[in-house]
């Protein structure tokens, strides 16, 4: 059973245990809640980019920052449809939709409850991110089908602040509250390598944990430093810091999906490995999340085959079946890659 109830010190000593210790207990929690071979996989798409409000310092998508990015408007509905279905074709089972808005505007409702029936209807998984949501739009999602709702917490209450001004932490804990409300489920997680002391990935952690209900699906990004962000000369955070991260994640979310998100480009195959012995059982799938690079489908299923590791829905087969499969999936992945959100 989850447990929401943990405390600062609980948490602060789970990141000081040694690093050994500490991956050995999250991989006997996370062989007590799932499938230790299996690895939930989504596909991200960028349903409409950049000329966003807010001003979160890491994100190249805020209208405030200088980065080159281009403008995208709102994506026609059968545009996003071609996309879930080569995310299906491709191995995803969960098709995730991101806008940069603060919150979705009246006039666009219409266009996302469409674009929610639709990919619904191939078979998958939906999730959006869109920003803030109100009661009202959040009812509307979820009776058009929408599974998942994204709402990043980003970081700990205490170093918020210094990241985000535009909206405040109980504006995010208020849109986790509308979705909860609408029965839709919770992908809430957050951004380490942001300048933040290990005090505030303890508090991310902690606040993540101790939610009225737990998030589904919790993502852990790493700092993806783009030039033109205030963020652009941070220094990199130790990847021993990021395993560490993973590792309490899933000891305080046992029943949660731990997901590797942003930053995964930058992570060897050790360390994605270590990543997932700590307890990571999901990952974000494609060429880009947002506007930064992501390993491609080729990398991921040869080192899924080299792991052992399997895309979750997906039974166990004898060697050659496999192989045979493995090959017939790499070679559908000639089409043109897709534009794909940072969630």
């Amino acid at each position: 059973m989850s447990r929401q109830n943990w405390t600062r010190e609980q948490v602060l000593a789970l990141f000081e245990r040694p690093f050994f210790d500490l991956l050995f207990e999250a991989q006997q929690v996370h062989r007590a809640h799932f499938d230790p071979n299996e690895v939930q996989v989504s596909t991200l798409l960028s349903i409409k980019t950049g000329a966003c409000p807010e001003d979160c310092k890491y994100c190249p998508q805020s209208a405030r920052y200088s980065t080159g990015l281009e403008t995208e408007r709102l994506m026609e509905v059968e545009k996003v449809l071609e996309r879930a279905r080569e995310a299906k074709a491709n191995g995803s089972s969960r098709f995730c939709m991101g806008a940069a808005w603060r919150n979705p505007r009246e006039r666009d409702m219409p266009y996302l409850l469409k674009m929610v029936q639709e990919v619904k209807s191939l078979g998958m998984e939906t999730c959006m991110t869109l920003g803030m949501l109100d009661a009202s739009q959040a009812d509307r999602l979820a009776e058009a089908g929408l599974d998942y709702y994204n709402h990043n917490l980003d970081t700990s209450p205490e170093f918020y602040g210094d990241i985000i001004t535009t909206r405040t932490y109980a504006d995010r804990l208020n849109t986790l509250e509308n979705v909860r409300g609408a029965g839709m489920k919770v992908c809430s997680g957050g951004i380490v390598g942001l300048g933040e002391s290990p005090e505030d990935r303890a508090g991310l952690l902690l606040a993540l944990a101790n939610l009225p209900r737990q998030p589904e699906s919790v993502p852990i990004n790493m700092l993806v430093k783009v030039k033109g962000t205030p963020l652009e000369n941070q220094e990199d955070l130790d990847d021993f810091d990021f395993i560490r991260t993973i590792a309490v994640a899933r000891i305080l979310m046992p029943q949660s999906h731990v997901r590797l998100s942003a930053g995964r480009e930058k992570m060897n195959d050790q360390m994605q490995a270590l990543c997932f012995m700590a307890g990571a059982n999901s990952i974000f799938y494609g060429c880009k999340l947002l506007t930064t690079p992501n390993p491609d489908e080729n990398s991921d299923m040869q080192l899924f085959k080299r792991l052992g590791l399997r895309p979750s829905g997906v039974s166990q087969k004898p060697d050659e079946m496999t192989e045979i499969e493995l090959h017939e999936q790499l070679a559908a992945q000639n089409a043109p890659k897709p534009l794909y959100y940072e969630a």
